[in-house]
């Protein structure tokens, strides 16, 4: 499930005052750094900078990796384990990058907790529930910034910005810079897969349902299958995944299952599911 919907939450509507286009002004400055500078916050613990060719979205593939490079922001406020804690560019190098950063971070978990809160109206459950299940207590936000390089190689295989995956939270918010490339396919489970482009849309988030929300409605809410095509232009985006407190047990919701629909998911705790498939992410 796909949507591009409209958000009042953060004012979008001039592009040069907004949260959105400052931050991602920063991560073009970040990403044009030389790459020695961003190899001193190489990823660890899941949080900075991944290279080129790093992670590889879709395990079966056979190419060397998704040729992206990424820099992972967790929340700004989750200083309960120390080794999860950001990573920063020095400020002498990139003033103002951190406190960008942080705003949108803030700005978009406050987003995407309201629409978590719709989606728990729309499944006829109190609007509250899953701050009450302790899904949203506190939530798990995770913010991405991705740069997809203007380059197509000559090759063989088909190359990936990103190869085909879904999410693996509750749901995701997407900024793009406009330039296309990103597609997804409605039908996941039918062959021949058909995949569609996403179009962008001016002043609006790119919404994906995540794995967690799947396993909790019982596929009435199914993840979105998508893949980024290199298109020979440079293309930003920034991916906010909102996922459960890793210490939530994420299991099908008594309205989503029957005698005729029984769960097609065990249990499982949020963060060993999440651990999980971030292993086969950066297996090779």
């Amino acid at each position: 499930m796909t949507q591009a919907i409209r958000l009042p939450i953060i004012d979008l509507t001039s592009p040069d005052r907004t949260s959105t286009a400052r931050a991602i002004r920063q991560s073009k400055k970040f990403f044009s750094l030389p790459l020695d500078e961003k190899m001193k916050v190489v990823r660890r613990n899941h949080r900075g900078y991944t290279p080129l060719y790093a992670e590889k979205l879709d395990p079966s593939s056979t190419t060397q990796g998704d040729s992206k490079e990424s820099f992972y922001i967790g929340s700004p406020e989750d200083k309960s384990v120390a080794s999860n804690l950001n990573q920063w560019p020095a400020e002498e190098v990139l003033p103002c990058w951190r406190s960008t950063m942080e705003d949108y971070h803030t700005r978009v978990l406050d987003a995407g907790v309201r629409l978590i809160s719709l989606i728990a109206l729309a499944l006829e459950l109190d609007e509250d529930f899953f701050q009450k299940t302790g899904a949203c207590n506190p939530p798990n936000g995770v913010l991405r910034l991705l740069h997809y390089p203007g380059e197509l190689q000559l090759s063989e295989q088909v190359v990936y910005g990103a190869s085909a995956h879904s999410d693996y939270g509750m749901l995701t918010l997407l900024a793009t810079d406009g330039v296309g490339g990103l597609q997804v396919c409605r039908e996941k489970f039918k062959r021949p897969q058909i995949w569609e482009d996403v179009h962008h849309l001016s002043g609006a988030f790119i919404v994906n349902i995540g794995d967690m929300m799947e396993r909790w409605t019982n596929c009435l809410f199914r993840s979105t299958l998508h893949r980024v095509m290199l298109t020979g232009q440079e293309r930003y985006s920034m991916a906010f995944f909102l996922g459960p407190n890793p210490d939530c047990v994420v299991e099908c919701l008594k309205s989503c299952c029957s005698d005729s629909s029984p769960p097609r998911f065990p249990p499982i705790r949020a963060g060993d599911y999440l651990e999980g498939r971030l292993k086969f992410t950066y297996a090779s």
